[in-house]
């Protein structure tokens, strides 16, 4: 019965992460999410078939049938990650609240690196509705008073990283973070609380610090999305289920 789980929900991941990619393009955009796809570069419409998640790119070797031009990668990335953590989250929590907070994390992940990398944008509408998501959870797993300490903590970190955010661009006068990670901030405080949340900002920047050097010594890019290394430590926080009581005892050690 395990196994059968894991391939439902690999097949369910792998189709949210086509509907993650059509979220992360077209929202920042104010275009229609469930709209036909065209190709790009010659503006041909994709027939369902050449739509199908994971197996297109394949069947069509990576390639659009009209022009030939190369598909984004980038797609088919997010729809076999979108699966196999979808499988892995279920490996590591079974069927529970905790795998439903899991899922709803790697879902905002998946659009924000569409939306992230591509136009620079965190919508409001994403994060909005992923806190909604997470609140209506929580509310069910830890009850009313239980869900409003979640929120209260959600809210501590916004205030917390809006205060950095004001001091850093007093300091640098120009903007020193991103107002989408500023918002996103109050989706960490709502899941890991406030010590953890401050914490996975220092995660994040290590992850994001050698991957930017080495993109801007390769790419020349001057500007590096922080949102998707964010959410990255998020993921990495919550799946090893890192608490205080055990950064504590790394640092006495």
């Amino acid at each position: 019965m395990t196994l059968s789980y894991m391939l439902l929900f690999f097949g369910i991941g792998v189709a949210l992460g086509a509907l993650f990619n059509k979220i992360g393009k077209h929202l920042p955009n104010e275009e229609r999410v469930f709209t036909k796809e065209k190709c790009p570069h010659c503006g041909y419409q994709y027939e369902w078939y050449e739509r199908v998640p994971l197996l297109s790119y394949f069947l069509c070797f990576g390639r659009c049938s009209m022009c030939n031009c190369k598909l984004d990668r980038l797609e088919l990335f997010n729809e076999l990650a979108t699966g196999l953590l979808f499988t892995f989250a279920y490996y590591v929590f079974g069927l529970s609240y905790d795998l439903l907070i899991a899922w709803t994390i790697i879902s905002i992940f998946m659009i924000v690196i569409v939306s992230d990398f591509t136009y620079y944008i965190i919508s409001d509408e994403v994060l909005i509705g992923i806190n909604c998501i997470l609140i209506l959870i929580y509310l069910f797993k830890d009850g009313l008073s239980g869900m409003l300490l979640h929120v209260a903590s959600g809210i501590f970190l916004f205030l917390v990283m809006y205060a950095v955010m004001i001091i850093g661009n007093v300091l640098l006068k120009k903007e020193s973070l991103g107002g989408g990670d500023i918002k996103m901030m109050f989706t960490f405080g709502l899941i890991l609380g406030p010590i953890i949340g401050l914490v996975s900002i220092f995660v994040s920047s290590c992850i994001a610090l050698p991957v930017s050097l080495i993109v801007m010594y390769t790419k020349k890019e001057s500007i590096i999305p922080f949102g998707p290394f964010l959410l990255m430590s998020l993921l990495l926080l919550y799946f090893t289920n890192i608490d205080v009581n055990m950064i504590i005892n790394m640092i006495r050690f």
